[in-house]
């Protein structure tokens, strides 16, 4: 089955052509950063608008890479939520749209069971069941995963998930847009050691986030140097080492507490190297396996989509023809294909 995604959820436009049999064909990416950077954020209408005028074109780029017709397409998978209404919409009328045109089957994709899914698509991939970190846009929560559908939220973020915190840090300290980037390569030439702030909730029984206070304690320091310029790589340093700590130490807690061994780490902050340094040590300390999608596929894109929509297409799911968006919708409330 040869399955077109479309990711459209917030300021990337990302299309992909994924085949049941001989894997990932193609993938297409068009970032906005550039586009949003002068406001320091994502304009959900500027957003939008650019998803209308990029589909079509990376549609057809994926194509031809893909060495296909878009008439030998099996069906379309197409974001429908969480995100941003107007751009998930974008790709919910395309999707469906593109579907009817060549009388296919579509399906609507959960952008976070994208991401958690997305570490499928490299070699080796992770075996069910284990448990997901996943830190995009404003989630940071940790998922015990069964199989596809199959999902236990062990822990959420109860304020700034750790990309809010990440982002809005580095535009306090006038690093930019986008912001987690930005901060982790200011931290790179900064001293960890000459702040120290706290690792929110590390010694609470349970597994979930906070990040407001870390942010808050960052953002404190540099305004007691006088907001001196000297201070940024350091105090980035310091917050970069405090967060993914306590994403470290929450990600043992729960495999410890669930007696498993596999960890699979995704979503934008995914991408953050000195996280991925770290959670190596961690698995490494309990015997475990680790897997993260490879960087490209940590962001947005397409290929998730198409991977997720191939799965489901394949259990015989297929959404209705009325196009509907849930910018808010909990992954907990996915089933398993079997059951619908």
């Amino acid at each position: 089955m040869k399955v077109l995604g479309i990711e459209t959820s917030c300021d990337e436009t990302g299309v992909a052509i994924y085949d049941s049999e001989r894997g990932l064909l193609s993938h297409k990416l068009h970032s906005q950063v550039d586009i949003h950077a002068e406001y320091g954020g994502v304009v959900p209408e500027i957003a939008s608008r650019d998803h209308v005028r990029k589909w079509v074109t990376l549609t057809k780029a994926c194509a031809i890479d893909a060495e296909i017709e878009l008439n030998d397409l099996d069906a379309v998978a197409y974001t429908a939520g969480p995100g941003l209404a107007g751009a998930l919409f974008t790709g919910a009328i395309a999707g469906r749209a593109l579907a009817w045109q060549l009388g296919i089957r579509a399906l609507a994709v959960h952008h976070m069971e994208g991401h958690l899914l997305a570490p499928m698509l490299e070699s080796p991939a992770p075996a069910f069941p284990f448990i997901c970190l996943l830190v995009s846009g404003g989630h940071s929560q940790l998922v015990k995963v069964e199989s596809v559908g199959c999902y236990e939220l062990l822990g959420d973020t109860l304020d700034d998930a750790v990309g809010e915190a990440f982002d809005k840090t580095a535009k306090m300290l006038g690093l930019g847009y986008p912001g987690g980037p930005a901060l982790a390569k200011a931290a790179i030439d900064g001293d960890a050691e000459k702040f120290k702030f706290p690792r929110p909730m590390a010694k609470s029984a349970d597994l979930n986030f906070s990040f407001s206070g870390l942010k808050t304690a960052a953002i404190t320091a540099f305004e007691k140097t006088g907001r001196d310029p000297a201070a940024v790589n350091d105090i980035a340093a310091a917050f970069e080492i405090a967060a993914v700590e306590a994403l470290a130490t929450k990600c043992r807690k729960a495999l410890l507490q669930e007696n498993m061994k596999t960890l699979v780490v995704a979503g934008g902050v995914a991408a953050n190297l000195r996280l991925r340094a770290l959670l190596d040590q961690t698995i490494q300390s309990i015997d475990g396996e680790l897997y993260f999608p490879r960087l490209e596929f940590c962001t947005d894109n397409g290929a998730m989509i198409a991977y997720a929509g191939a799965f489901r297409l394949l259990e015989g799911e297929n959404s209705s023809t009325e196009i509907t968006v849930r910018p808010r919708w909990p992954l907990d409330e996915m089933t398993a294909p079997s059951d619908r």
